[in-house]
């Protein structure tokens, strides 16, 4: 990284012990929030996965009911690779999970099964890319859906007077959750310096083997993730980062 490079991003914060990560898909959290996740293990602290669906519609050629348990399968051991042995299903229909209630109310619950100090999530908005750029793609609706529950849950789990019902499940309140860090904005405000940790990443995204090997066009994990890295790295003024934009509950 060049000495004349200004920083543009803050370094994300790291004096917290407990993370959950919130997605819709196997696979979301391994474009990029899977590196930060093998630096934060690798500090000791306990990262924990939730996700909406299992992915089942995600393989054109493996009808839904065999290509769940099989990506359930591989997510596993991509959060593995990365030190997380926890990880949740909560069996939303994959590519039709609704903003709704249902939805609020079950992130709500996990959070306050987990208990985190932070959340993170994918990018929720309508598109992928900077709006600007002529190449923005569109953001499916399960992404956007998910990510914006996962912000309202943070808030909703600190309070006793939403989803009583979970008070009756053993759920107490929890208001620990001090910011959501969304990856892939347009906006971003931190990131999280992963120089080190490209190898874990690429390795964990590489589990998704039976995903990868259905997408119509072959990926190059490794030259797409280490230019995620590099963008990101060039906005810390580091080699390696991934981006977040932050937002305090």
């Amino acid at each position: 990284m060049s000495s004349s490079t200004t920083p543009t991003l803050q370094p994300f914060p790291e004096d917290w012990e407990r993370a959950l990560a919130i997605v819709a898909h196997p696979d979301d959290i391994e474009y990029g929030i899977a590196m930060a996740v093998a630096r934060w293990t690798g500090q000791g602290k306990q990262v924990a996965y939730v996700l909406a669906t299992s992915g089942e519609a995600g393989i054109d050629g493996v009808p839904p009911d065999e290509a769940g348990p099989l990506r359930e399968v591989e997510q596993r051991a991509a959060g593995e690779i990365v030190g997380v042995d926890t990880v949740e299903f909560l069996g939303f229909t994959d590519g039709i999970v609704p903003y709704d209630l249902e939805l609020r109310s079950a992130l709500a619950a996990a959070i306050r099964r987990h208990r985190p100090e932070v959340i993170v999530t994918i990018n929720h908005e309508l598109t992928f890319g900077p709006a600007d750029s002529g190449e923005a793609v569109l953001n499916m609706a399960d992404h956007r859906h998910v990510g914006l529950a996962a912000l309202d849950a943070a808030r909703d789990a600190g309070n006793r007077w939403i989803f009583t019902d979970l008070l009756d499940e053993g759920l107490e309140p929890w208001d620990g959750v001090r910011f959501v860090g969304i990856s892939a904005t347009s906006t971003p405000t931190h990131a999280v310096d992963v120089t080190g940790h490209l190898d874990a990443g690429v390795a964990s995204l590489d589990a998704h083997r039976a995903y990868l090997d259905g997408l119509a066009d072959p990926l190059d994990v490794r030259a797409m993730l280490t230019g995620f890295a590099r963008a990101g790295g060039e906005g810390l003024g580091v080699d390696l980062a991934i981006s977040f934009q932050v937002i305090r509950v």
